[in-house]
């Protein structure tokens, strides 16, 4: 019995140890970040408030619609591999307002993809002409289909779409071109000429995109004429589109103004969205794979449109209303795999991967103010954070060190160790499940500092208080931790019940406090459990300890017992105890 009791000591800091090995394993491992993930607060960040716009002559908004786009925004926040995203609902109905903190991002990016409606088309292309308003002065007297190419006009499937060719001629000012024939010379301004000094200027009422019944619809007609891409404020989007219409719009880049016939697919039918390089590294792409309708879908038209003469066999992809991109199908799509390249950057490809895959937004959002979070001022934050932990953890430090002595280093220890597990948690679970530390969360870690102490002040207490009843050293250890171990449990429940309860029915900074708090009460439990009630425990049989010396912190006189005391007691008296 006696080895048996003898060993376990040794045991429990043999688990500990296997555990700090191994998590400083997992969070060294090379090639890897070795520092924890900082919150909006400490790196630097992004926050946007973005405010439903409810539409002429629709119902009010509703909390449903609110709840559901704050669940869209929140996968498209992270879509970018950010964490600690904070997406709170301010207010209710018409007057509420979504407020969206990130961390390290770039506050156009952000605000882009979050306000994107999302609303997607798949469109055959009627016709394609100059961004600008047309001269209706001059006519051309070549026919032709007119066509323009956009920045973002490349796109494929499987090797099955192409760049659209350069333009060659202009559409058809007064009638709609036919799927099979060239429009009417005679009627066809010339698209590719500068507009002259007498063109038809945009009006402000022609926003697009414009819709229509069909091709010869003389609004459709007059939005092709009139609309002018190269203004930047017709090139916004947001405006949803109605996808049984043939439209007018514009291209994204404000390269080209389209004709377009009505949708075939709808962003719905994508099934998964995902941003790659094509292959043999020649750019960026959007990878689409569609569910079986969609492949259905795009497996007809694609058919249908293979063998036309351009741009007939062109498709404008829509989003939010304008053109992304307008490829054209080398050969038929039968597997409901596509893909859209063009002039993508990294950053743009997968933002709009992330808004294809997680669907449309059921509002649509304006922008009210976009502000951004220096990283200068996060590190300053960073850097009183951590001088304040600093400064609370010395003064526990020389409190224990004053008032135990020896037995004070063993709770330093034990501070030490917890600090050090503790760190090894954050990088861990920052790089598995994206935690990100906060400036709540270093408040968390301060005020977790005061509850590991307490831990070590109440079985201290209860061996100083058994000693005082007259028991040895090594029975006092043992009765004081199985009274004191209660306590100890029961204060930490406590603060565990807090931290879960404010996790759960907060938002925001106080999240990131709770979760911290709640981390370190469990590994408080832990070393008080594997570290500092066997350490205690061994250094009750050592003699120095047991002779009651003042620096052992179990000075006789200091607890009211006569000088020989501890080492006088008797075996009989020590076995009864213990």
């Amino acid at each position: 019995m006696a080895a048996t009791g003898q060993s376990r000591p040794w045991r429990s800091l043999l688990a500990l140890l296997i555990i700090v090995v191994g998590l400083g394993v997992w969070a060294m491992w090379p090639g890897q970040a070795h520092t924890p993930k900082l919150g909006l607060d400490l790196q630097g960040g992004t926050q946007v408030i973005l405010t439903p716009k409810q539409a002429e002559g629709t119902a009010d908004i509703t909390d449903e619609q609110l709840q559901q786009t704050v669940e869209i925004i929140r996968q498209r926040v992270n879509g970018f591999g950010v964490a600690e995203a904070d997406v709170a609902i301010q207010g209710s109905g018409n007057d509420a307002a979504i407020v969206v903190s990130v961390p390290g991002v770039n506050e156009r990016q952000l605000a882009e993809q979050l306000s994107q409606t999302a609303l997607l088309d798949f469109r055959p292309v009627e016709t394609v002409v100059n961004p600008g308003p047309i001269d209706t002065s001059q006519t051309s007297t070549t026919g032709g289909t007119g066509t323009k190419k956009s920045k973002k006009n490349g796109a494929s499937g499987n090797a099955s779409f192409a760049d659209t060719p350069s333009p060659s001629a202009s559409p058809q000012a007064s009638a709609s071109p036919d799927a099979s024939a060239s429009p009417d010379a005679t009627a066809s301004p010339d698209a590719s000429a500068s507009p002259s000094a007498t063109a038809t200027k945009a009006d402000d009422g022609i926003t697009p995109p414009v819709e229509g019944d069909s091709a010869d619809d003389p609004v459709l007609q007059d939005a092709l004429i009139k609309l002018d891409c190269t203004d930047e404020a017709n090139r916004q989007g947001g405006k949803p589109d109605n996808p049984d219409k043939w439209i007018v719009t514009c291209d994204q880049d404000g390269t080209a103004k389209y004709l377009l016939q009505p949708a075939f697919i709808r962003g719905t039918s994508i099934s998964d969205a995902s941003a790659g390089l094509a292959q043999g590294g020649a750019g960026w792409v959007v990878n689409l794979e569609f569910d079986g309708e969609g492949t259905q879908a795009l497996s007809e038209v694609s058919n249908k449109l293979v063998g036309l003469q351009s741009p007939k066999n062109q498709f404008g992809i829509v989003l939010d209303g304008l053109v992304v991109s307008s490829p054209y199908f080398q050969s038929a799509i039968n597997d409901g795999r596509a893909q859209i390249s063009g002039s993508f950057t990294p950053d743009d490809a997968k933002a709009l991967a992330q808004v294809l895959k997680f669907g449309a937004l059921p509002l649509t959002l304006q922008i009210a103010s976009v502000e951004t979070v220096t990283p200068t001022l996060g590190a300053d934050y960073l850097q009183v954070g951590l001088l304040a932990g600093a400064i609370g953890l010395g003064l526990v430090i020389l409190y224990l060190m004053a008032y135990y002595r020896a037995l004070g280093l063993v709770a330093v220890a034990s501070l030490i160790i917890a600090a050090v597990i503790t760190y090894f948690v954050f990088v861990v679970l920052s790089r598995t499940v994206g935690l990100a530390l906060t400036l709540a969360g270093v408040a968390g870690a301060i005020v977790a500092i005061g509850i590991t102490a307490d831990s070590f002040v109440v079985y201290f207490e209860r061996i100083r208080d058994e000693i005082r009843e007259g028991r040895s050293l090594r029975a006092a250890c043992d009765l004081g931790w199985s009274r004191a171990r209660n306590t100890i449990l029961a204060a930490d429940f406590v603060s565990l019940l807090a931290a879960v309860t404010l996790y759960y029915l907060s938002v925001g900074a106080v999240r990131g406090f709770a979760f911290v708090l709640g981390l370190t009460t469990l590994i408080d439990v832990m070393v008080a459990f594997l570290f500092t009630r066997p350490t205690v425990t061994l250094l009750a049989r050592n003699k120095w300890f047991t002779s009651g010396h003042p620096l052992t912190g179990l000075d006789p006189r200091r607890l009211g017992l006569k000088p020989d005391v501890l080492a006088t007691h008797t075996r009989g008296r020590e076995e009864v105890d213990a």
